[in-house]
């Protein structure tokens, strides 16, 4: 089977870095294309990296050589050469909203992992084992933006990415209030701490956009497709705060919950053991394996040791037990730059080209 032709768009940031890192390799796609900004363009992608390279693992050599395009200017050649992309640009929302709608309506699926189009009515915000239904919305799209082909799918916010797996099995027992407290790395800024010493020893109690984010955004998900625009549901309630840890990668979550029916502990821990959904029984090439994993351990999940759980695809919990005020409490943990952010969104890819969303031009 021939490789599909995958552009990167932002391909200079840090989660452009980990798209490519990540798609080294890949069964099913190839970069062929890289965009960035003006300032980029015209160099080759090592050049124009230079020492900003910021993966553990060195830069694929099939990219070295790759000359960058300009993201915003190049949009037709780029789409000329590609069969879809994955867009992760730092730009205003309304420049974003214009770029990636631009993209599509030159024939080419854009994988989003911006947050511009997140509440757009027909654009799917997808955590593939949890809301796979709602790429039919895209049929919709596609009638709005006049396209055949292109469309847009979007990836959520990084700090839901521990605590939505864990309650979304939960749903069934009627899940009233959410209380969650997220620890969120560095690398969620696109920082690291050569970029950032102020956070050495240090945390920070605000991340600006984040609460909002975290709670509205499981309400879509958790949400219907209704004459093809996606409607959030109203319940549970859920508040949240979002806490900067000087920590590189993964993101904690303290999460409080009660139900309209108190299911057991017995209960919660067989359906965390049993949630599957339709990438791991499709064995979609970055589908984990064990979706949740709650560890009996006291002190697990920690971020050092278990952020790379399932090559960082997993979603790991522990602690879970009753509470004074709520039904229960636990901690869940996920890998913020690649569940959250770019791995996220290559099975978001792999799941539409399942699907035939996505193919070869």
């Amino acid at each position: 089977m021939s490789k599909l032709k995958v552009g990167i768009i932002g391909g200079t940031g840090m989660v452009g870095q980990r798209f490519i890192s990540l798609l080294e390799n890949h069964p099913w796609f190839e970069v062929v294309s890289i965009a960035a900004s003006e300032k980029s363009a015209g160099k080759r992608y090592d050049e124009a990296v230079g020492n900003r390279w910021k993966m553990s693992t060195p830069m694929p050599e099939n990219v070295k050589n790759i000359v960058v395009k300009n993201a915003t200017e190049q949009v037709k050649e780029i789409c000329d050469e590609v069969d879809f992309v994955f867009c992760a640009v730092d730009m205003k929302k309304d420049e974003i909203k214009k770029l990636e709608e631009e993209y599509a309506k030159n024939e080419t699926p854009v994988v989003s992992n911006n947050s511009a189009h997140r509440w757009t009515p027909d654009v799917p915000m997808l955590i593939p084992e949890i809301n796979a239904d709602h790429v039919k919305a895209i049929d919709a799209q596609r009638k709005r933006l006049g396209t055949k082909y292109g469309f847009i799918a979007v990836k959520p916010n990084c700090s839901i990415q521990s605590y939505v797996p864990a309650l979304t099995p939960l749903m069934k027992y009627g899940i009233k209030n959410v209380v969650a407290t997220t620890y969120q790395a560095i690398s969620g800024a696109g920082k690291n701490f050569t970029d950032w010493p102020e956070m050495l020893d240090n945390v920070i109690p605000y991340i600006g956009g984040e609460e909002e984010k975290s709670e509205q955004e499981p309400l879509k998900i958790w949400g219907k497709v209704e004459n093809g625009e996606i409607v959030k549901t109203s319940s549970p309630l859920i508040t949240t705060q979002c806490i900067r840890v000087p920590v590189t990668d993964g993101h904690l979550a303290a999460v409080f919950v009660s139900f309209e029916n108190k299911p057991s502990k017995e209960e919660i821990l067989e359906l965390w053991k049993d949630f599957k959904g339709e990438p791991q029984l499709l064995d979609l090439p970055s589908a984990p394996k064990q979706f949740i994993k709650y560890f009996e351990e006291d002190n697990r999940p920690q971020t050092k040791l278990d952020r790379d759980a399932e090559n960082g695809m997993g979603i790991t919990a522990g602690r879970l037990r009753e509470d004074t005020l709520y039904d229960y409490k636990f901690v869940c943990l996920s890998h913020n730059t690649v569940r959250g952010a770019a791995g996220g969104g290559v099975l978001m890819a792999e799941y539409l080209k399942s699907q035939g969303y996505i193919h070869a031009k």
